[in-house]
């Protein structure tokens, strides 16, 4: 699920610390804003905007970061207005209910225990890219862009 890729330069140590940072924001942020999904999502946004001219390698990491907080904004949107709909509207609980909120659980356990690797292993000025998200940050994210 995640790779370990050789980076075309060794990053410097505060170069490291910077992006291991970005993973850290969304786990910082989830702690406060729990109920609101989007919480996470600004704050490792606002972490790159701030970074954005930064080296490739804090760049590259702080949109994987971004790219892999989005994604997990959509899980966790459907599934919070899903359970407002039930408990305040005319929607009943059903099969397809639970299992959706048991597929959203087990994608933020993922999420979760993978920005923290990612944010370990980047610390350690290690190259880590994410099975999906990397290949969409690779996408968006280039080595001369500036």
């Amino acid at each position: 699920m995640i790779q370990e890729i050789t980076f075309p330069y060794k990053p410097s140590d505060h170069e490291s610390e910077k992006a291991s940072n970005s993973y850290l924001m969304s786990l910082v942020a989830l702690v406060v804003g729990l109920p609101l999904p989007i919480i996470n999502l600004l704050a490792t946004f606002f972490f790159f905007l701030g970074n954005r001219k930064g080296t490739y390698f804090v760049r590259w990491h702080c949109m994987q970061a971004l790219v892999s907080q989005a994604a997990l904004l959509c899980m966790n949107s459907f599934g919070f207005w899903w359970t407002i709909s039930i408990i305040f509207g005319d929607e009943h609980v059903s099969n397809r209910y639970f299992a959706y909120i048991f597929t959203a659980l087990l994608f933020n356990i993922t999420e979760f225990v993978s920005t923290i690797y990612c944010a370990v292993q980047t610390r350690k000025g290690k190259h880590v890219q994410q099975w999906f998200f990397g290949n969409i940050t690779n996408l968006i994210c280039k080595p001369n862009d500036k």
